[in-house]
């Protein structure tokens, strides 16, 4: 057999997921390169290359040592550096998108431009300062008015500050001047998040399930934010607080953007994330990023039937409109562990011992293996994505592993729960004026 010699570039918890998928392919023969080692790739991999993840010459030299072919790239920051085009250069079919297209997400003000230039919906009201005395003078002219603070570039999923949220106009101020520069306020949303991710081939979009994510850091979404703590996807692949017309718009707006980048002379190729909030009125984009969300790429690579192979060879040669997609019918729960007083004072360099046995699904991010050992960082550890026909019992597979563990680690109990659920439920009805 002729194998797609494959490079999978990033060491977190997504690309662990990402990896495994890959992996069951008959097709594919898997290579790695990553800032950190992450044994759960290094498992999946033929080889593996310990690097800079921005360090183009080196992961090209690597790709010419074992004659890869394709490319996925896994975070952000190599896409910002340009990565997808020095491997094109190098012969290196990418699955993932060039600097340029990746601005969708590397720089906030462009992906606004771009949607308020070809009129795409979901837009929220937003303004760019270059330099922070600009936007702290807006500020105080609309001082009656909550604005979302946002630094154009990329933050780690932390960036953002909403004022009435996560701070008072004092404290907005404050933010404001240690961002120094290249800030967007936009107007404050209120509804329900949910992500809409898809495989795009530069024309064609292909969706994922809907997950919703859960960014702070403790039960009850309090706290501060993080990169997320959790998540989960329903059984029929839907959320129960999306309807089909707020499915229909949120997939229409990511289509509508594929093609303004195609017209823009940047086609898009690889996962494009959307971040909606379902408002009063309909989806409104939060963000977009220029490749998988993590957690919420385990819950929908746990899901994918389909041979990775046969779908990275469509995305790279604009075939995905004869691609038959096709993920498990199951409920899927995600839950972060994360080092003890994460992620303010995060206990790191603390062994941990996993349970003997699970039915929940393992995936490694910031731990490594010392003699025998699991050490944990100071970022997330490690998670566990339970599946089932429900969302209870996928829940109570991931509870029951993450409970299991033993070591400074903790997590959030409330994912996936009925009790969170039906919150969301009646909350987006609250939202809509629908409560009686």
């Amino acid at each position: 057999m002729n194998y797609m010699n494959i490079l999978l570039v990033g060491s977190g918890g997504r690309e662990h997921a990402i990896a495994c998928t890959f992996s069951k392919s008959p097709k594919v023969k898997l290579f790695a390169a990553m800032a950190t080692p992450n044994q759960g790739i290094i498992d999946c991999a033929s080889s593996s290359l310990i690097t800079d993840e921005k360090d183009c010459a080196k992961i090209v030299a690597f790709c010419k040592e074992h004659q890869i072919t394709h490319a996925f790239i896994g975070p952000e920051a190599p896409l910002e550096a340009g990565i997808c085009d020095v491997l094109s250069a190098a012969g290196v079919t990418c699955a993932s998108p060039s600097k340029a297209a990746a601005r969708i997400e590397t720089d906030k003000a462009f992906c606004r431009n771009l949607m308020s230039d070809y009129n795409i919906l979901g837009c929220p009201e937003y303004h760019y300062f270059a330099d922070c005395k600009d936007a702290i003078s807006f500020l105080e002219a609309h001082a009656d008015i909550e604005y979302a603070i946002k630094p154009v570039g990329l933050t780690g999923g932390k960036g953002v500050r909403i004022i009435g949220e996560h701070v008072d106009f004092y404290g907005a101020k404050e933010y404001i001047q240690e961002l120094k520069h290249d800030i967007v306020l936009e107007e404050r949303l209120f509804g329900e998040e949910f992500t809409l991710q898809a495989f795009v081939d530069g024309k064609t979009l292909l969706p994922m399930p809907l997950v919703q994510d859960h960014k702070r850091a403790f039960e009850g979404d309090t706290g501060p934010n993080t990169g997320g703590m959790g998540s989960y996807s329903m059984l029929d692949h839907r959320l129960p607080f999306v309807s089909e017309d707020d499915y229909n718009t949120a997939f229409s707006i990511m289509k509508s953007v594929v093609s303004a980048l195609a017209e823009e002379g940047t086609p898009y190729i690889g996962v494009l994330y959307g971040q909606f909030m379902n408002t009063k009125t309909g989806p409104m984009v939060i963000e977009f990023n220029a490749r998988f969300g993590d957690p919420e790429a385990m819950n929908v690579m746990s899901l994918l039937d389909s041979d990775a192979g046969d779908l990275i060879e469509a995305m790279t040669t604009g075939t995905l409109d004869q691609f038959s997609i096709s993920f498990a019918k199951q409920a899927t729960v995600c839950i972060y562990l994360v080092p003890t007083g994460y992620p303010e004072n995060p206990q790191s360099d603390c062994e941990i011992v996993l349970p003997e046995t699970s039915d929940a699904l393992l995936y490694y991010a910031n731990v490594r293996w010392e003699n025998d050992h699991l050490i944990t960082g100071s970022s997330r550890s490690l998670a566990f994505v339970g599946m089932g026909m429900t969302l209870e019992d996928a829940r109570v597979s991931a509870i029951s592993a993450a409970s299991e563990v033993l070591g400074e680690v903790r997590f959030r109990t409330d994912i996936g729960t009925a009790e969170v659920l039906e919150r969301r439920i009646i909350h987006m009805k609250t939202v809509r004026g629908d409560v009686t």
